[in-house]
């Protein structure tokens, strides 16, 4: 005599304990993803709003050799005026975060030209005036400048924390580096 055995056939599907353990997984390998996607972000923020300066710096320089007339680089406030030297953004900086416009001269009359707005993730220490570039060939007035871009968010290690540097020569030519300003290149 044989016995037929009967076959059992499963479910299709997933049981609560697989669940559990694809769950469990997935969450740590979401927490050990977290802090390097952030520091990625923030390293993104200062590279973009570097790239941004240091494209305006070189706008201004060939829209002076190209009109033959002053143009200037300055701190903006929310009306899109130029902040005064020293003077505080609405959120209460003191440097270059707060957004910048760059001004064409027509007749007199400043015109806007290029407009970055404010981005407080983002510090730019830098000089607190206004940059002219004079014709005929972009000088800037004032000589040598930098700018420091850096996260403002609290980094665990200060080496690891995104630092970018904008050179402007008395020329009107900008140079940009990674790192901090001070930091040999």
């Amino acid at each position: 005599m044989q016995m037929v055995q009967k076959l059992h056939r499963i479910p299709p599907g997933v049981t609560l304990v697989e669940l559990c353990v694809v769950l469990a997984v997935m969450a740590i390998v979401a927490m050990f993803a977290a802090p390097p996607f952030v520091s990625w972000q923030m390293r993104d923020q200062v590279d973009a709003r570097a790239h941004a300066l240091f494209s305006t710096l070189s706008l201004a320089r060939a829209e002076t050799i190209r009109r033959g007339v002053r143009v200037t680089l300055c701190r903006i406030d929310a009306a899109r005026r130029c902040l005064a030297t020293g003077r505080s953004c609405e959120g209460g900086a003191i440097d270059w975060s707060c957004g910048w416009g760059l001004f064409v001269e027509r007749e007199g009359v400043p015109v806007l030209l290029r407009l970055h707005a404010a981005m407080s993730s983002v510090s730019i220490a830098g000089t607190s005036s206004d940059m002219s570039f004079t014709p005929p060939s972009g000088q800037v007035i004032g000589g040598f400048r930098s700018f420091e871009f850096a996260s403002r968010r609290g980094e665990s290690s200060a080496s690891a924390a995104p630092r970018r540097c904008v050179r402007l020569a008395a020329g009107g030519r900008a140079r940009m580096t990674q790192g901090a300003c001070g930091a040999s290149a």
